[in-house]
């Protein structure tokens, strides 16, 4: 049996300038996604989130816009042919709300992808398992997006990254450098912040395609913004190992009033925001980067905080901390 697990993340500050060779400073959660492999079955089965399917041939590997389309996408990349290939059940869960701005089916994605390339003993360091993750979720799966959600699946924990040179173009990625992960848990590992989730689900590519094109086409607003962003990231990581919370909230009161300014969040987001304001807390702004899902809040009087965000409307309160990235245990 192979068990893997990996755990969602919010970004703290510098997102969404991971699609833009910016930086992003992410703390993983302490929900995660898990996925249970059986080799040497009877056939191949695939579970993802309740939903089951029995594959005997390569058409099954059709998408049909199910949770399922995730197990499939992975089997697509590795080229596994399911009519001449090892068999094995394949079950995925989760407890990381879905569709909520926290990475949940990047992190259901990267614990299937490292089920299967544990089964077939392919051997790829942690940079390239990453790299691989986001490959087939842009690629194969289609959806706009960047490369915090990636290798905080893989590295979790707290971290610095720097995205430098790493522009979201399919054309571009495979020239690409790997991205530089600076991990700061060991210096800063109680930063006082929690989730607020809104109840409303997204899909972030709809949010992140918009902005992108007005970026490719050279937007000052966009162009500069996203910039300054990435540039917060950076002052937000001297700040966080500095103890500085109020210079921390300042970088992130900026960033989203940068990204809400160019309509990158929406009213759910915002009630939460004025309420975890209103409620005690120096800081509050999307943790990811699309217009609907969580929003994090940095407080030194969290019940305050969280009482404020429950009476506006949080659908449930997280406490993100740094836990460990994409494990792979292996029971004989």
């Amino acid at each position: 049996m192979i068990i893997t697990s990996a755990a969602g993340r919010c970004g703290i500050v510098g997102n969404p300038t991971d699609m833009y060779g910016g930086s992003v400073i992410s703390c993983s959660t302490e929900e995660r996604a898990t996925t249970t492999l059986i080799p040497d079955t009877p056939d191949i089965v695939i579970a993802v989130c309740g939903q089951t399917q029995t594959l005997t041939s390569v058409a099954d590997l059709a998408f049909r816009g199910d949770y399922l389309d995730v197990a499939r996408a992975v089997l697509v990349a590795l080229e596994v042919d399911p009519a001449s290939t090892r068999t094995f059940h394949l079950t995925a869960t989760t407890d990381i709300p879905m569709r909520a701005g926290l990475a949940g089916s990047t992190a259901i994605l990267g614990t299937i992808v490292a089920g299967l390339l544990a089964l077939f003993e392919f051997g790829l360091n942690p940079y390239q398992v990453a790299e691989l993750i986001r490959k087939i979720e842009s690629d194969v799966l289609q959806i706009v997006c960047g490369f915090q959600d990636h290798y905080m699946t893989v590295f979790g924990g707290l971290n610095y990254m720097d995205f430098r040179d790493k522009i979201s173009s399919r054309t571009q990625d495979q020239d690409t450098p790997f991205a530089t992960i600076e991990p700061l848990a060991a210096y800063a590992s109680d930063i006082p912040i929690i989730l607020a989730h809104t109840g409303v689900k997204h899909h972030s590519s709809t949010v992140h395609k918009s902005i992108r094109d007005r970026w490719v086409e050279g937007e000052t607003a966009v162009v500069e913004g996203y910039l300054e962003i990435a540039l917060l990231a950076r002052l937000g990581k001297k700040a966080i190992l500095d103890c500085d919370w109020d210079a921390l909230a300042y970088t992130m009161n900026r960033n989203h009033a940068i990204q809400r300014d160019l309509g990158g969040s929406g009213d759910s987001n915002e009630r939460l925001i004025a309420a975890a304001l209103s409620g005690g807390a120096f800081a509050a702004k999307l943790a990811g980067g699309a217009a609907a899902g969580t929003i994090i809040a940095l407080t030194l009087d969290p019940v305050r905080t969280e009482k404020a965000l429950l009476e506006a409307g949080a659908d449930k309160i997280l406490l993100p901390r740094p836990t460990p990235g994409l494990t792979v245990e292996v029971r004989l």
